[in-house]
């Protein structure tokens, strides 16, 4: 059975777009999910990199069973090394990158990385909507980081208005050609875009999936009026624009099959996902004689990964998944995975899984 492997998440962007205040939300809405939380600052510790955790240490507990450590490059290996230990058990790692770094030099260091225990799980591009024109005239290299992400995250969408928000989604989209655009405030963007919550163990009854009609109902309304006095210096009225509009283009899609599904026809679906759709979820069932077993999906842009392991005894085999996406055609989604559905499994030959098994851990 192939161990689970830790996905290590880049969040990116230039000097005040915002990568700080994504990072602490996510670690303040990381439910059960231990987050090992990585400030790369290419030599210097700054104080206000490292607020997430409230001081300044090599690696520190927060108290919600995540970490966070503060490295230099030459050191991210080690602290990846340190943090996919099993006595750590961390679930995800999201590195916030250096303001003025290369995000494609750590996606390299993480796709170099002997530690079997972790594999790249995405680039975040986080982009400051209200400052965008300014930062991509200091820095051309914007238009390339935007080009190679996963997910931009288009953030500060409150402080601009609604032809400026759409002109800027045309410009991202543009720049990179069918990767979703999260236009957000705060950096509050669903954790679930990025990665799987786990229940809290004293929760269990009440956790469910955040949905994003959730996340507009939680505290964050409180929070919202506190980020906002300390980002901006004034109180939230007027033209805040903390309203469903800014989650309001995005859904969760889902799909379930009793059938089994055909392997090449999978391939060809996820091959050609549509544009806006940023993450699949959820486990896949195949007829394929000796390819039995429960295929864990898992999707980030146009990262794909599956993990084989055998159902549980009392576990229905049936395939389930979760996507979710900005501006897609959740009919047309159902109808294509409705069309891989393996009719005839017992006739489907062994070598149909071999695009499967590329995306597969050995």
């Amino acid at each position: 059975m192939a161990k689970r492997q830790i996905p290590v998440i880049v969040l990116a962007g230039f000097l005040g777009s915002g990568k700080t205040t994504l990072l602490n939300h996510l670690l303040r809405h990381s439910g059960g999910t231990r987050i090992g939380a990585v400030v790369n600052d290419f030599g210097k510790i700054e104080i206000d990199a490292m607020s997430v955790a409230g001081q300044v240490d090599s690696m520190v507990s927060l108290g919600n069973g995540c970490l966070c450590c503060a490295v230099d490059a030459s050191e991210l290996d080690g602290f990846l090394d340190r943090l996919a230990r099993p006595a750590a058990r961390i679930d995800v790692i999201v590195i916030e990158a250096s303001g003025l770094a290369e995000p494609q030099e750590i996606i390299r260091m993480i796709l170099a990385s002997d530690n079997d225990s972790v594999v790249y799980g995405g680039l975040v591009e986080v982009v400051d909507g209200a400052e965008f024109s300014a930062t991509r005239e200091r820095h051309p290299e914007l238009d390339r980081h935007v080009g190679i992400a996963d997910l931009v995250v288009l953030n500060k969408a409150d402080r601009i208005g609604d032809e400026t928000r759409e002109s800027l989604l045309e410009t991202l989209a543009g720049l990179a050609p069918g990767t979703p655009v999260a236009p957000v405030s705060h950096g509050r963007i669903d954790p679930e875009m990025l990665f799987d919550r786990k229940p809290r163990e004293d929760h269990l009854e009440a956790v469910r999936q955040l949905s994003f009609e959730d996340l507009l109902l939680t505290d964050d309304e409180h929070d919202h009026d506190y980020d906002h006095d300390h980002e901006h210096g004034d109180r939230c009225g007027e033209g805040c624009g903390h309203s469903g509009h800014l989650h309001s283009g995005y859904e969760n899609v889902e799909f379930r099959s009793d059938t089994p599904m055909n392997p090449r026809r999978l391939m060809d679906f996820l091959d050609s996902r549509p544009e806006g759709l940023y993450r699949m979820k959820g486990f896949v069932h195949f007829g394929v004689a000796g390819h039995r077993d429960k295929f864990t999906l898992h999707a980030v842009g146009d990262f794909l990964r599956f993990y084989r392991s055998p159902w549980a005894r009392s576990e229905e085999r049936v395939t389930q998944i979760v996507m979710i996406g900005r501006g897609i055609d959740a009919h047309a989604l159902r109808e294509g995975l409705e069309g891989c559905r393996d009719t005839a499994p017992a006739e489907t030959e062994e070598h149909s899984m071999w695009g499967v098994l590329r995306y597969a851990q050995d």
